[in-house]
């Protein structure tokens, strides 16, 4: 291939199987990519010398093999940085698909990008700082599409839980759409501040007991069921001393990372996660911690959604219609996981939602959708090897590979049927309409199914 051919996804795999062949030789490697896209690998070869002629031949295999992907300095020495940890043991590095199965030398990726980084570092929440318990379980309902009734989902999931004797908190994430706060709360009951004020308060020291969430006001529970909800806007300050609300001038500054004294930046990742955990303090002051939260993300591949799938929560329900889009969208995530080593990380806790579900040929539809579903989700689950003719069929107890037809499988649709009578409804105008029957009929299998997952209770 000419060197002018070599294009973005070409260079990935060529520098990564460099990478192997460095590994393989004993050195671990961590693949760093910059932010146009560039390649340069850092040798972890700590005091060990390195023959100049080997180095030499992997640093022109570099710049044959990836062209204008090839950094000015495409191999370095851990041994030859100031600060080689820095990188070499960065927690932001993954390791790669190509690291070798065996030996300790691996491969390791470290991509460096303006947005979007965290797809490809799933971790485990933390516990609330300064306690020793785990902090209150986490859902995240997103969508690649938008349109698709997530944030309806995300309300009527809410009052489902409450309607159980939850203590229920729906954080609306959709910062540069409001869903879940206007469906839940009219304006006079909407606190003063949003999401977006506590990550900009927060960014100088000014975020501590903000009064950022409020009970919903659309709806009564009975028993000891709570609804609370943390709008993505404020309502602002009212009387006399108020002022105009800056919402677009806030919106443009919560994506920044914050810099530190003598420390690290804080990260927009930090930064969502200590607002989600405020809005959660919040609601415990006011009355009780919460059980469940439901975090009514972003649609799309957006540094929210990445934030909050790969971060914030313990489950994932991910929204869909059965057409090309969707899947082409679910797929190239699916790939960015599998390819950055997160898909045992990430996929226990997805569940796909097939939501728009045509009633009167739901079971076609459903089909459809699960093949779909599971040509998708199969990015994520380990290969199993193909059985020889007449050999018997031994499960390999080891290996993630759901069957299509299991329904406790990721691929496993829950439905939501359409119905035209909620296209375009105005809740705030619409008395009691979540109780009307066609809206019973449209979610009571999502209800059911969604709840006891939610709440890690065993779904018949």
């Amino acid at each position: 291939m000419n060197l002018r051919e070599v294009h973005f996804d070409d260079a990935g795999p060529r520098a990564r199987e460099v990478a192997r062949s460095v590994a393989e030789a004993g050195f671990s490697v961590v693949v760093v990519r910059d932010f146009v896209g560039r390649f340069t690998l850092l040798l972890d070869n700590g005091n060990r010398p390195v023959g100049a002629e080997i180095l030499e031949r992997w640093r022109t295999q570099l710049r044959e093999r990836l062209g204008g992907y090839a950094s000015d300095e495409p191999l370095l020495l851990g041994s030859d940085l100031f600060h080689p940890k820095s990188l070499l043991a960065s927690s932001r590095r993954v390791v790669a698909q190509e690291s070798p199965d065996s030996g300790s030398a691996k491969v390791y990726r470290l991509d460096n990008t303006v947005v979007g980084e965290e797809w490809s570092r799933v971790t485990a929440s933390p516990s609330e700082p300064g306690t020793e318990a785990a902090r209150t379980s986490r859902t995240t309902l997103y969508g690649f599409k938008g349109g698709v009734g997530r944030s309806t989902a995300t309300y009527l999931l809410g009052r489902h839980l409450a309607g159980q004797g939850r203590c229920v908190l729906i954080v609306d994430l959709d910062l540069e759409s409001p869903g879940a706060g206007p469906l839940l709360l009219d304006e006079d009951h909407i606190p003063a501040f949003g999401v977006v004020d506590h990550l900009v308060e927060a960014a100088v020291g000014n975020a501590d007991d903000l009064d950022l969430v409020a009970r919903a006001s659309h709806l009564s529970v009975e028993g000891n069921g709570e609804l609370w909800v943390a709008p993505a806007r404020g309502g602002g300050f009212r009387g006399p001393q108020a002022v105009p609300y800056s919402y677009v001038d806030k919106l443009n500054r919560v994506y920044a990372d914050v810099p530190r004294a003598g420390e690290d930046p804080l990260s927009f990742a930090d930064r969502l996660e200590e607002a989600v955990a405020a809005c959660e303090r919040r609601v415990a002051k006011l009355s009780r911690r919460p059980d469940v939260v439901l975090l009514d993300s972003r649609a799309g591949i957006h540094d929210i959604a990445a934030v909050a799938i790969s971060r914030l929560c313990d489950y994932a329900l991910l929204f869909g219609s059965d057409n090309g889009q969707t899947w082409r969208g679910y797929e190239d995530l699916f790939q960015e996981w599998q390819e950055s080593g997160q898909a045992q990380k990430i996929r226990e806790k997805l569940r796909v939602v097939a939501s728009m579900v045509p009633a009167n040929r739901r079971g076609e539809y459903l089909e459809s959708f699960r093949d779909h579903a599971m040509q998708a989700f199969s990015l994520l689950y380990d290969d199993v090897p193909a059985r020889r003719e007449g050999e018997a069929f031994t499960p390999d107890l080891e290996a993630f590979n759901p069957d299509l037809e299991d329904e406790s499988a990721p691929h496993a649709p829950i439905p939501i049927l359409f119905t035209a009578d909620l296209v375009g409804l105005d809740s705030a105008r619409t008395p009691g309409w979540c109780e009307q029957p066609f809206v019973h009929a449209a979610y009571e299998e999502f209800l059911h199914v969604a709840g006891r997952l939610v709440m890690n209770e065993d779904t018949p």
